[in-house]
């Protein structure tokens, strides 16, 4: 009997075939969306030879640089306050003289601003918007100094709560963003590039918010005020002062993104929108300086499964890219899952995966 038992337990662990472990490798490239100009491509032109007006020649088609007719105006929302709004350096607000050297707080009242002095009495009735100026700049608390003006006014999404908004020059805005976009050490040409097509970008990539028309985040493009400014930063505002990109008379929308993996994409390919002219993909040869040009990411069958849940039936078995891009970025993707098979965008992919962009190879790898 226990010879049998023995016998029928060897055959059992011989017949019981090993339980297999499933990992997945992502190849990809690039960090962004791809779409205009490369930063580091730029870069890379910049290092050899190339000035700003090729390099923005290059990556938007069939465009030229031209220059603004009058000033601007932008107002970039900076936060969202649940509370009072405190400022200092101000000379003027709500039709009062102020002391810059003191303090001073924006108060919603229902669908009212009220103007206060840093010990809570009221000054004005600013109505439904404040504005507060001083000679220069001006200092909002816990956020730092601003060139231009303060706006406040009540949120409409939100009881109680202010957007805080700073209104400024154009080509004030846009010293305050070059250096937040890209390092103040790179070349001169690469700089240029980036302040035309952030002056582009501001006037082209509005929206009509509750008294903005930017965000001061990767919504917009990163603005960080007074403090962020350099001096190499600034010469290239002054230097490019009013350039705009133009395409038949028309200021371009300027996309740009960090690193594109050596090749940008066309427009419609990410944001699925129409077709854009001027923002086609195009070859980008000096894009290896960037960290992420190539990378890798790694997960188990479970990890992976987990990530793409929201999209997927079961546990993954396989991705089949049913379109690429030119670059080629994915644009629409099949998940073959153990319950089914089911449909999900590069975006969406991407994100879910905390992939760094959409340009993606699968790997599947199965050990034991």
């Amino acid at each position: 009997m226990r010879f049998r038992l023995l016998t029928l337990l060897a055959f059992l662990c011989l017949a019981a075939p090993a339980q297999a472990s499933v990992s997945w490798l992502v190849k990809g490239r690039g960090f962004g969306h791809g779409v205009g100009v490369s930063q580091y491509g730029a870069y890379g032109y910049a290092l050899h030879g190339k000035g700003y007006r090729w390099i923005l020649g290059h990556y938007y088609r069939g465009t030229t640089v031209g220059t603004l007719d009058r000033p601007r105006v932008v107002r970039v929302l900076l936060e969202v306050s649940p509370g009072d709004v405190g400022f200092s350096g101000a000379t003027n607000a709500c039709g009062r003289a102020l002391d810059p050297k003191r303090s001073y707080a924006a108060h919603r009242n229902g669908s009212r601003i009220k103007l206060r002095n840093s010990a809570g009495k009221r000054l004005a009735d600013c109505g439904g918007k404040l504005r507060a100026a001083g000679n220069r700049r001006i200092a909002i608390a816990g956020l730092g100094p601003y060139r231009g003006a303060l706006e406040v006014v009540p949120t409409e999404s939100s009881r109680g709560s202010l957007n805080v908004v700073n209104a400024l020059a154009l080509e004030q805005y846009v010293k305050g963003v070059i250096a937040n976009e890209s390092p103040p050490s790179w070349p001169t040409a690469e700089l240029r590039t980036q302040a035309v097509e952030s002056r582009s970008f501001a006037l082209s990539a509005g929206v009509d918010g509750n008294g903005f028309d930017l965000y001061s985040d990767t919504r917009s493009q990163v603005y960080g005020g007074l403090s962020t400014e350099t001096p190499t930063t600034n010469a290239a505002a002054n230097a490019t002062r009013g350039q705009v990109v133009l395409y038949r008379g028309k200021v371009a929308l300027t996309f740009f993104s960090a690193c594109s993996g050596g090749h940008t994409e066309s427009v419609q390919n990410v944001f699925f929108g129409p077709p854009v002219p001027y923002l086609v993909g195009v070859p980008d040869p000096y894009d290896y300086y960037c960290p992420l040009h190539k990378w890798k990411l790694r997960f188990s069958g479970r990890e992976i499964s987990e990530r793409l849940s929201a999209y997927l039936n079961g546990r993954l078995k396989k991705v089949v890219v049913t379109r690429r891009g030119v670059s080629p970025r994915i644009v629409w993707a099949k998940l073959y899952g153990t319950g089914g098979v089911t449909k999900i965008r590069g975006d969406q992919l991407a994100a879910a995966l905390g992939a760094y962009d959409r340009w993606m190879r699968f790997v599947k790898l199965v050990s034991g």
